[in-house]
């Protein structure tokens, strides 16, 4: 794993530092990153299949991609970047809502995230880079919802923590469009 900063904040979402990533999972804490959710014109969600080869949650599905800013990148430039760079999606992104959260993942390293959270509406289809992500599928909520009661140890603790959040705002972001 190269050696990519992140932003270190505090509970308001101000830079206290910067660390190297991998570090930072390690120790626990708390830090600045992006999730994107893209809906197709049927308002289904673009879920992705992490990489296997990942440091964390390798295999499992989630929303359509997360990172973190690197220090001085704006969440809205970061959100963008890393859509282009797992899914091969260039989209203009709208922000939705922030969230911060603690999760122990199952290998030792601990997400405590202070989370902006992106959406957008696309009929694009995703070029994955097979680094970053296996497969991707569309599915709707109700699915999605069905899947994560039968077998929610087969999505990432993020994705569970977050997708409570979606429908409602969803039904705001298509209201505003």
């Amino acid at each position: 794993m190269s050696a990519i900063e992140v932003i270190l904040v505090d509970h308001l979402d101000r830079p206290t530092g910067r660390m190297e990533k991998l570090e930072v999972h390690e120790k626990g804490l708390l830090h600045r990153a992006v999730t994107v959710y893209v809906f197709n014109s049927q308002h289904q969600l673009l879920l992705q299949q992490r990489a296997t080869g990942k440091y964390h949650c390798g295999g499992l599905w989630s929303n359509t991609c997360c990172g973190h800013p690197y220090p001085l990148e704006s969440t809205q430039h970061a959100a963008e970047r890393r859509l282009f760079e797992e899914m091969g999606m260039r989209l203009t992104l709208t922000p939705m809502f922030e969230l911060s959260y603690n999760l122990p993942m199952s290998n030792g390293l601990t997400e405590h995230e202070y989370g902006h959270v992106f959406f957008a509406i696309s009929d694009d289809l995703p070029r994955l880079n097979p680094d970053e992500a296996d497969s991707w599928r569309y599915a709707s909520l109700e699915q999605i919802n069905t899947e994560v009661k039968q077998d929610a140890a087969a999505f990432t603790p993020w994705f569970l923590h977050t997708f409570t959040r979606i429908p409602q705002q969803l039904n705001y972001f298509t209201r505003k469009m």
